[in-house]
């Protein structure tokens, strides 16, 4: 059903997925100024809608889900955050999903495509031990990448990590705190957002 209510407004769904911390908020506040389309925001988390105000502190259009005790988003979480944006004057809906490397990637959001940030602090084994949503993952946003000098982070093993796990993820590297390497990550979106028109 949200994926009918997506395509019958052209709107292109992201389920964006991660764990605590890699910067899913920090990217939503940041693009805002960089992109030429619309977009909105529904938020899961387990309790405060913290996240959800800081979106709306950047004049961004974010209804919170508190989930209570669930790990995760489902399908009916994401209807009832619907019912609260107006489809109509937006391209494209991220759903931030609650902090989780694990739950998330077992539920169908109804969104287009899957997105997983993995920060450079997590280290580079995490889709060698949380295999599952880099699976089901699109796109993969390595983030944080001003940090790489401090951490010992082996971008050619987290690459053969994840495409191992799935040939056609593509992925981009990108610092959401500094705004680096934005370009390139939108120009895909961008483009699929055209097979939503």
């Amino acid at each position: 059903h949200n994926r009918a209510h997506f395509d019958n407004h052209k709107v292109l769904g992201i389920n964006l997925m991660s764990s605590p911390g890699s910067g899913k908020t920090t990217l939503l506040e940041n693009i805002v100024d960089m992109v030429d389309f619309k977009f909105a925001v529904v938020e899961g988390d387990l309790e405060t809608s913290r996240d959800a105000d800081r979106l709306k502190a950047k004049g961004i259009n974010a209804v919170q889900i508190q989930t209570g005790s669930a790990c995760h988003l489902d399908a009916f979480m994401v209807h009832k955050g619907l019912h609260d944006i107006r489809l109509a004057d937006i391209d494209v809906c991220f759903i931030e999903n609650v902090g989780n490397l694990v739950c998330p990637a077992e539920f169908d959001t109804g969104a287009g495509i899957n997105i997983t940030i993995l920060s450079v602090p997590e280290g580079d084994d995490k889709p060698a031990k949380y295999p599952l949503v880099y699976t089901v993952s699109d796109v993969v946003l390595i983030n944080k990448v001003d940090a790489l000098a401090v951490f010992d982070f082996d971008k050619e093993l987290v690459e053969k990590r994840i495409h191992t796990l799935n040939p056609k993820a593509q992925i981009f590297y990108i610092s959401a705190k500094k705004d680096e390497g934005f370009e390139s990550w939108i120009n895909y979106l961008k483009e699929k957002m055209k097979e939503w028109e």
